[in-house]
Order: structure tokens, then C-alpha cells, then sequence
């Protein structure tokens, strides 16, 4: 199993081509028999849950049988020649799930991997649909933690996506190892006050939390490759 995630940039002026592809890019990967599961994704401003989107900002994260599977849609489908044509930028991220818990409409789409022992960089997915009678509690939350993780030690990026504005949201962040998680994770007062949050409030109908391998990594957002010059 290969996981991609795929973030691309158009032009202010073909915006309305990045809508256009949420409706028009459904079928192939419905098509695609080696694709086990797809979400073409919206993105936030500031690099995690975001109430401000990015239009110019989209993303498609898909489950690939392998990487075989995945170079033959990056050579050859509809979708990739889209993107070549209408965007200014493509940065792809290629990840072997290590570990997930939790479901995303009602599937398990990285299995059930549990790898105990982890090294070098990992990439984070969080992803949730809040309740609609807590989202003030949530998004009240947001930005302290937001702002810690990107000055903690081991932060290298983070992306906010999302499937729909304000309530079906995701955050994939990577980092240098998974002691840098850990730390972040365990040892933030403010991380750990909104986990607490979470649990107590029952802010999510539904929720997702994945680790994964870093399998390769190309192209550029924002000017620039994140995980150049970090050996995977």
C-alpha cells in the first residue's frame, strides 16, 4: 500500500478551474481499480484546521496498491495532466501507513498497521468531523496549538486540508522522528488540554489518527520542496 498526498497551487485567475476538478476529477478515481480509496480535499491558510481557505490551495490524498499503481497515475491519468496544465505548483508526498486508529466515513482506509519500532521522519494525519453543537469549543481551541506545534522541536511542515469548510477537517504534519511527535504530543500543556477537551466535550462524530512512513517526496509548494536535504 502506497498513501499519496498531492497539493497543488493555480493561479488566482483559473480558481475556478480548482472547483471545477472537485466535481470533475470523481470519476476517474472512482474508475481507477487500483485506488482503494480518494479524497480530493480543500486547504486552509496557516498550515493546520483552518476557518479561512486557501483557494488557490487543493489537494487529493488516495490509497494506491503500490507504488506501481501510483506512477502509472502520475504518468498517465486525466487528473495529473489537469493539474499540469491549470496549476502553478505540484508537491506530492509518498507514505506507508506505520500506524491508525479510527475510521474516515465509516472506513479504516490505512488498515490496521501497527509498527512498533519507528525511525526517521513521519508524516501525522488528524483528521475529524466535529459535531455541530461543539464547533464553537473547537475552533476556540485551534490556534494555541497550532502555534506551539510550529515552533516545536522535530516541526518541519504541516498542511491544512478538509473535505468541507469549517466541520470536516484534517491536519497532516511531518516531522523529523517520532520522538519529536511524542514530545510534542505528551508534553505540551496546551496539546494536551485540547486532547483533554476532545474527550471530555465529545467534540468529533468522527475521528482519525494515522503515522506514516515517508516513502519519497517531489515537486514544490510555496517555492520550495519541504523535505529536501532530510534523508527518509
Amino acid at each position: 500500500m502506497i498513501v499519496s498526498l498531492t497539493i497543488v497551487r493555480y493561479r488566482k485567475s483559473l480558481v475556478p478551474f480548482a472547483l471545477l476538478a472537485m466535481a470533475v476529477h470523481r470519476l476517474p478515481l472512482m474508475l481507477s481499480k487500483k485506488c482503494s480509496f480518494w479524497k480530493l480535499l480543500g486547504s486552509g491558510r496557516n498550515g493546520t484546521f483552518d476557518l479561512q481557505p486557501d483557494w488557490q490551495q487543493w489537494g487529493l490524498l488516495a490509497v494506491w496498491d503500490n507504488r506501481e499503481a501510483f506512477d502509472n497515475f502520475y504518468n498517465n491519468s486525466f487528473i495529473n495532466a489537469w493539474w499540469n496544465t491549470f496549476t502553478t505548483e505540484k508537491w506530492i508526498i509518498l507514505c506507508e501507513p506505520l500506524q491508525s486508529h479510527g475510521k474516515w466515513d465509516g472506513h479504516e482506509p490505512f488498515g490496521k498497521p501497527d509498527v512498533k519500532v519507528i525511525t526517521g521522519p513521519v508524516a501525522i494525519l488528524t483528521r475529524a468531523t466535529i459535531r455541530l453543537n461543539k464547533l464553537k469549543g473547537f475552533w476556540s481551541n485551534v490556534d494555541n496549538v497550532a502555534n506551539i506545534m510550529v515552533d516545536a522541536p522535530g516541526f518541519i511542515t504541516s498542511l491544512g486540508v478538509g473535505e468541507a469548510p469549517i466541520y470536516r477537517q484534517a491536519t497532516f504534519s511531518i516531522w523529523r522522528s517520532i520522538e519529536d511527535v511524542k514530545a510534542f504530543a505528551y508534553t505540551s500543556k496546551e496539546h494536551a488540554e485540547v486532547i483533554k477537551k476532545t474527550r471530555n466535550e465529545n467534540w468529533y462524530s468522527e475521528e482519525l489518527f494515522a503515522r506514516f512512513k515517508i516513502v519519497d517526496s517531489f515537486g514544490t509548494i510555496n517555492g520550495k520542496n519541504p523535505l529536501k536535504g532530510i534523508e527518509l
